[in-house]
This record gives structure tokens, C-alpha cells and sequence, in this order.
């Protein structure tokens, strides 16, 4: 999708710029942009599984850390 700006008749170049910019940013060309660039893998169903399994794990070792009393409670209260 191009965007085409042409400057018309007794406009400043300030004004052409402030146009094309805010045609950019309402047409959404640079949120496709930074969402291509920034894209991140997905991954592979075994690596979701061990990641599932290592979360259940670590919640299970930090349930006994702290019915041990080892950790305390971080909640704030207002």
C-alpha cells in the first residue's frame, strides 16, 4: 500500500510534511511495520510442553517454599 502526498497549490513544505505524516499514521503502515520487524517465533509444541511443565513445577516448589516459611508474603495492602 503506497501512500501519495503531492503538494498543492501555495502550500509550505511544513505543511506537506505534517500531511504525510499524519496520513502514515492514521493508514497504520508503521504498526504492520514494527509488528513484521519485532515478530517473534512461535514455539515448537515440545517447547511449550517443557515450558508448561518447568511453570507447574517452579509453582508447586514455591507453594512448599512458602509453607515453609521461607518466603514471605510479598502482597501489598492498601
Amino acid at each position: 500500500m503506497a501512500l501519495e502526498v503531492k503538494k498543492q497549490e501555495r502550500e509550505t513544505s511544513q505543511s506537506v510534511i505534517r500531511r504525510f505524516t499524519e496520513g502514515v499514521k492514521r493508514s497504520g503502515i508503521l504498526v504492520r511495520a514494527r509488528k513484521l520487524r519485532f515478530k517473534q517465533r512461535e514455539k515448537s509444541s515440545d517447547m511449550q510442553k517443557k515450558a508448561a511443565l518447568r511453570k507447574i513445577e517452579l509453582k508447586k516448589e514455591y507453594e512448599k517454599m512458602k509453607k515453609m516459611g521461607k518466603l514471605e508474603d510479598r502482597r501489598r495492602y492498601r
